[in-house]
């Protein structure tokens, strides 16, 4: 295949659309493991959880309620679905997860890896492994934006934006506000902290709620593009793991930086070399633990 300006933008932005996928899930597991010490391994499960209730939202909630033309919209989806999901979120952490913090790493991680194929087992259950289109992408998303080098989905752009915009606000509320320095502080020196009559256990609950809402946000606007399937997870965990790795466990803005430089490295890959695309990522995170351990933003124990 011949190597033209126009080939490499157009895998740099289509890179760059999965790339925002890997740094909004990348981002939620940074969230829950740099502030409670928990690798959430049903973040994916999570993930494909917010795309279902989406879709389920979309097709099915009507004629639940006897009202066959009402759609939960996908506006309204965005909003609605972390919620929600997060609302679970909060519940497995009350209910199992703080059980688990005096224990070892291990635990918490075998714990989340149950809760992923219970959820991953019943939505194969009932919905077919090919995935199921979601319909409800909005009219004015619709068609494509004319970037000069290449013809670009208008949705596809959309969803780099706004999951951009979620990600850089996540990180700033963390590292730039007074919230943010309250989680951390909550998690270093939580018996300081409730001396000053914060309520450290419901902050901590509520950043758990957070980081799975930030995967269903993920899933919501990933419906219209992928298919919604039981194992669209499944199949994004991995990279994902392998992102927060290479960022630094725990690391806000590594994760943002990475996801994007990933989704865009995999990009330029199938122009180089397509076999590599799908191994890229692994390589460099063997690269990156080999000359820095804790990660391109991580801090050494």
């Amino acid at each position: 295949m011949e190597i033209t300006f126009q080939t490499v933008m157009s895998q740099i932005m289509l890179g760059l659309n999965n790339g925002v996928f890997y740094a909004t899930l990348s981002l939620g597991l940074a969230v829950i493991f740099g502030l409670l010490n928990i690798v959430n391994f049903a973040h994916g499960a999570l993930y494909m959880l917010g795309a279902f209730v989406a879709l389920m939202g979309y097709n099915d909630l009507g004629p639940l309620l006897g009202m066959p033309e009402f759609h939960l919209n996908y506006w309204a989806a965005l909003i609605v679905v972390p919620l929600v999901v997060g609302l679970l979120g909060i519940v497995i952490e009350k209910t199992m997860l703080n059980r688990l913090y005096r224990f070892d790493h291990l635990y918490g991680l075998l714990l989340t890896f149950g809760i992923a194929l219970i959820i991953q087992g019943i939505f194969t259950n009932y919905f077919n492994v090919s995935g199921t289109p979601y319909d409800g992408k909005p009219a004015i998303l619709e068609g494509a934006v004319n970037l000069g080098f290449m013809v670009f989905p208008s949705y596809r752009l959309w969803a780099i934006a706004i999951s951009l915009a979620v990600c850089f606000g996540t990180w700033f509320m963390i590292e730039r506000t007074k919230l943010g320095a309250y989680l951390r502080a909550g998690t270093e020196k939580p018996e300081l902290v409730q001396a000053f009559g914060i309520n450290v256990p419901l902050m901590i609950t509520l950043t758990y709620g957070y980081g799975v809402a930030l995967a269903a946000f993920a899933g919501v606007v990933a419906a219209p593009i992928y298919s919604v399937s039981p194992v669209m997870g499944s199949e994004m965990i991995i990279t994902v793991f392998a992102v927060v790795v290479i960022g630094g466990m725990g690391s806000i803005m590594g994760s943002i930086v990475t996801g994007l430089a990933l989704g865009v490295i995999e990009g330029l890959a199938k122009v180089v070399y397509p076999p590599a695309s799908s191994t890229v990522v692994f390589l460099m995170m063997v690269v990156v633990l080999l000359v820095k351990p804790a990660g391109l933003f991580g801090k050494e124990a």
